[in-house]
C-alpha cells in the first residue's frame, strides 16, 4: 500500500517538519502485521513529496495477532489486504503520522494551522460503490478528485477493469485535515475493517471527524460504514454528532444575534442591507437566486415579493434557523404555485454541494465573517469555482465603523461569533483576489450612510462573470 503527499508551498521541504519525518533519510516503523517506511522521492524548495509505504505480512494477517477474516482458508491467504488501501493504511497513518494528524508541529506551528497546496495519491484504492462514491465523499470537502480505474492486467486489456482506482486529491487544505479525511474515508470506501469495532470507535470517528463530519452531506453513510454497519453504534454516533454540531446555533447564539441587531438597530441597517442586495439582484436580471447562509429567511421573504425572481433557494447550516425561516415564510400555508418558488436546504458553505449549481445569482449577506479564516479558501472554491453563479452579492461589516456604535465596547466585534471583521482595505484586497482567481470582475457598494472618516457601516462587493 502506498500513499504519497506532495506540496509546492515554498519552502516545500517544510513538509518534513509538518510530518515530523526528515526528508534526508528513510525511516522504518513496525506495525501489528508488517512494516511501514517513510521516504521522500523528491525534496526541493519548489516541490516535496513524502511517501508512506506499508508492507503487510500475509501470514501474520491470519495468525490471530490482529484478527483473522471469516471467509475460510482461501479467503484468509488469497485477498487484497496487503496490497490495496484499506483500514491497515488508515492505522499506519495514525501510528506513523500521529503528530501531524493531531496538528502538532513545534518547529512550524503556524504552518501546521495554514491551508497549503497539497496533492495526495493512492495508486490502489477499492471503492465498494464505484467512482461515484469517491466523488461523493471527497468532493464536498473541497478537493479536486481524479479517480481512474485500473485494468486487471495492462497487458491483457480483454480482461477488463479491476475493482481498484488510482486516486488523486488536490486541494488547498491543512495537512491535519487531509490526514483526518484519509484516516476516516479510506476504510469507508473499502467497507471492510480489519479489527473488531466497539464503542471506542465512536470516539475515534468523532475526534477525527471534528470540524467536517457533522456538516458532510454523506455523514450517515460515512458513520454507518466506519462503524461496520452496527446500527446501535451508528445511532449513538449520529446522536452525538447532532448534539455536538457547533455550527448549529443554540440559545447562546440566538442571544448573540440579538446583541448584534441591538447594536445596529439605530441605523435600521438590516433593512438597508436587504434593500440594497435586492436592488442589485433585480438589476442583474437574476431569475434563480441562492441565499447562502439564509438564517431566518428575511432576504428570502423580501425577494419573494418580486415576481421577477422565479426561484429562491435558502441554504443554512443551522436546522433551527431553517425551521424559523419556514415559519416566517409560512411555507405550510402557501399556495402550491407560490410554494414552488421557494426551497430551504440544510448545507454548509465550505463543502462542495451539487445542489448549488445552475443559479443566476447568489447572495451572501453577513455570513463570511462567521467562518474561520482557515475555511475561507474552501468557501471561495465552493462558491466561485464550483457553483459559479453569474452574480455574487456579498456583504460584511466594516470594522472601521465600529467606533461609531456607542453601545459597542472598544475592540469588540459586532457579533460574538464573528471570527474576524475586515477594514475596507482588507475586504477589497480579498474580493479583488477572489475575482481575479476565479474569472470574475468586482465592484464595491457602500451600504448605510457613509461616514467621511470611517466609511459605511456595511460594505458590499458585487462579483460578476
Amino acid at each position: 500500500m502506498l500513499l504519497t503527499i506532495q506540496t509546492t508551498h515554498r519552502p516545500a521541504t517544510d513538509l518534513g517538519y509538518l510530518l515530523h519525518k526528515n526528508p534526508a533519510r528513510v525511516q522504518q516503523f513496525e506495525l501489528s502485521a508488517g512494516s511501514a517506511w517513510v521516504f521522500y522521492p523528491e525534496a526541493q524548495d519548489d516541490a516535496c513529496t513524502a511517501a508512506l509505504l506499508v508492507d503487510l505480512d500475509p501470514i501474520a494477517l491470519v495468525r490471530g495477532r490482529i484478527g483473522a477474516r471469516d471467509g475460510g482458508l482461501l479467503d484468509q491467504y488469497v485477498n487484497d489486504r496487503p496490497y490495496a488501501a484499506n483500514s491497515f493504511l488508515a492505522a499506519a497513518i495514525a501510528q506513523v503520522y500521529g503528530s501531524a494528524l493531531n496538528g502538532r508541529s513545534d518547529e512550524r506551528a503556524e504552518l501546521a494551522d495554514t491551508p497549503i497546496p497539497l496533492v495526495a495519491r493512492i495508486p490502489a484504492l477499492p471503492s465498494r460503490g464505484g467512482p461515484g462514491l469517491i466523488e461523493r465523499l471527497f468532493a464536498p470537502l473541497g478537493y479536486e478528485v481524479e479517480a481512474s480505474r485500473q485494468p486487471v492486467d495492462p497487458g491483457r486489456p480483454e480482461w477488463g477493469e479491476s475493482a481498484y482506482y488510482n486516486l488523486v486529491l488536490r486541494g488547498i487544505v491543512r495537512l491535519q485535515d487531509l490526514l483526518r479525511h484519509l484516516y476516516v474515508l479510506i476504510p469507508v470506501l473499502d467497507d471492510d475493517k480489519h479489527y473488531w469495532v466497539g464503542r471506542d470507535e465512536i470516539d475515534k470517528l468523532l475526534s477525527r471527524g471534528e470540524g467536517w463530519l457533522a456538516a458532510h452531506p454523506a455523514r450517515e453513510l460515512i458513520t454507518d460504514r466506519y462503524l461496520r454497519r452496527q446500527r446501535h453504534l451508528t445511532r449513538e454516533a449520529l446522536a452525538r454528532l447532532s448534539a455536538d454540531e457547533a455550527p448549529d446555533p443554540d440559545a447562546a447564539e440566538a442571544a448573540h444575534t440579538a446583541e448584534e441587531a441591538l447594536v445596529e438597530e439605530p441605523l435600521r441597517l438590516n433593512e438597508e442591507r436587504i434593500a440594497s442586495v435586492s436592488a442589485v439582484l433585480t438589476s442583474a436580471g437574476a431569475k434563480r437566486v441562492l441565499d447562502l447562509g439564509c438564517g431566518e429567511g428575511q432576504l428570502i421573504q423580501a425577494l419573494l415579493k418580486n415576481p421577477a425572481f422565479e426561484q429562491v433557494t435558502g441554504v443554512d447550516v443551522s436546522v433551527r434557523s431553517l425551521e424559523t425561516a419556514a415559519r416566517r415564510l409560512r411555507l405550510k400555508e402557501m399556495h402550491e404555485t407560490a410554494r414552488a418558488r421557494v426551497q430551504l436546504l440544510h448545507g454548509s458553505l465550505v463543502y462542495r454541494d451539487a445542489r448549488l449549481d445552475g443559479f443566476d445569482a447568489a447572495a451572501v449577506v453577513e455570513v463570511v465573517e462567521h467562518l474561520d479564516p482557515s475555511r475561507l479558501a474552501s468557501f471561495e472554491r465552493v462558491i466561485f469555482q464550483h457553483a459559479r453563479p453569474t452574480t455574487v452579492v456579498l456583504t460584511t461589516p466594516n470594522r472601521e465603523y465600529n467606533v461609531r456604535f456607542p453601545s459597542l465596547p472598544a475592540e469588540r466585534m459586532r457579533h460574538r461569533d464573528h471570527r474576524f471583521e475586515w477594514s475596507r482595505t482588507e475586504f477589497q484586497a480579498w474580493a479583488v483576489q477572489v475575482a481575479r482567481t476565479h474569472g470574475y470582475t468586482t465592484r464595491f457598494i457602500p451600504v448605510g450612510r457613509e461616514d467621511p472618516e470611517v466609511g459605511p457601516p456595511t460594505q458590499m462587493a458585487v462579483f460578476t462573470r
